[in-house]
């Protein structure tokens, strides 16, 4: 049986997992252990989309949260300024999101390597003071949710998990299944032949700079899709919530952590990572803030060290190579 075919069953395992999950009972309902899986679900699905442009197609941006941002503006906006559903606000946002992301994207893809990573974070520090100044999303106080009804109409629970952990699984299924079809589909070939070289990739036809910037627009929207759920969760947004350094580098770190460039590397990365946040803060936060980042950066170096292709380097590593073990490329 090749790599391909088991990636699948792995898939399709995971998935019918953990929708049965929550019909268990206190699987997930309004425990803690539903939180951390409901994040767990989120976080992939960011570093996921933050993967497409960065990990797929060789383009480091530290600015995605831009469109995170903006996606949570998105839905934000549509509940507390218009008064409306979140349902509304958050495909819009993902759209704005990903039209945004090609103007401030083309004239950076002109730049190469860590010249293209420092415009990225000026980017994010761009944006971030546009919106603190800016009356109409809040400024710098934010915006805090109305009381909402519970249920799906509003996207609101008080008192269960349930709702936030499905709709996180399916914001996991739809970023990693788009994923999963551009790996195995042209678009893959071109981002995959980018990443390798631009100028070969061009010699041989490929446009390089629409892949580029399509690559970015579909990352872009799919961020700001994630953007809406997290403000939907937190009941509120603000600047420095959404737009900001640190949340960029959560996109990259989580990533990089699983391994750049494969399919399941985020996941790996956010299953490592979240719960480690998490637990930390609940049972280490009286040996002060910050133990969660502290263990989390002796695990990056300690990786970066010994094995810099992240947790998929190490399985990959540890797997018997089969003559099927490159059918998919490596990839995933």
């Amino acid at each position: 049986m090749n790599t391909k075919k088991i990636s699948d069953g792995i898939w399709y395992l995971l998935l019918a997992g953990a929708l049965v999950l929550p019909f268990i009972p206190g699987g997930i309902e309004n425990t803690f252990h539903g939180h951390v899986l409901t994040m767990v679900f989120l976080y992939a699905s960011m570093a996921q989309a933050w993967n497409i442009i960065s990990g797929y197609c060789g383009q480091t941006s530290f600015g995605h949260a831009v469109f995170f941002g903006i996606g949570a503006y998105g839905a934000a906006m549509a509940v507390v300024q218009f008064n409306s559903l979140p349902w509304y606000g958050a495909p819009v946002g993902a759209l704005v999101a990903a039209l945004v992301s090609i103007p401030i994207s083309a004239p950076c893809f002109r730049l190469k390597g860590h010249y293209f990573a420092i415009a990225t974070f000026a980017i994010v520090e761009i944006f971030n003071r546009l919106f603190m100044i800016w009356d109409w999303v809040g400024g710098a106080i934010g915006l805090d949710y109305p009381i909402l009804e519970d249920g799906w109409r509003n996207f609101s629970w008080s008192s269960d998990k349930t709702g936030y952990y499905l709709g996180a699984l399916f914001l996991f299924a739809l970023v990693f299944g788009v994923v999963r079809w551009i790996d195995s589909h042209r678009m893959g070939y071109y981002l995959r032949a980018v990443r390798e070289g631009q100028e070969t990739a061009e010699s041989l036809g490929v446009n390089s700079s629409l892949v580029k910037l399509s690559a970015m627009a579909l990352s872009a929207g799919l961020a700001g899709l994630c953007g809406a759920f997290f403000a939907q969760y937190n009941y509120r947004v603000d600047p420095p919530m959404v737009m900001s350094l640190d949340m960029s580098m959560k996109f990259v770190l989580i990533t990089i952590l699983g391994g750049l460039g494969t399919f399941w590397g985020p996941l790996l990365g956010a299953a490592v990572l979240i719960p480690l946040q998490e637990y930390t803060r609940a049972y280490l936060a009286h040996l002060g803030s910050g133990v969660d980042l502290i263990i989390f950066g002796l695990i990056i170096i300690y990786t970066m060290i010994r094995q810099p292709t992240g947790i998929m380097g190490l399985i990959r590593g540890l797997a018997p190579r089969g003559r099927d073990a490159s059918n998919d490329g490596g990839d995933r």
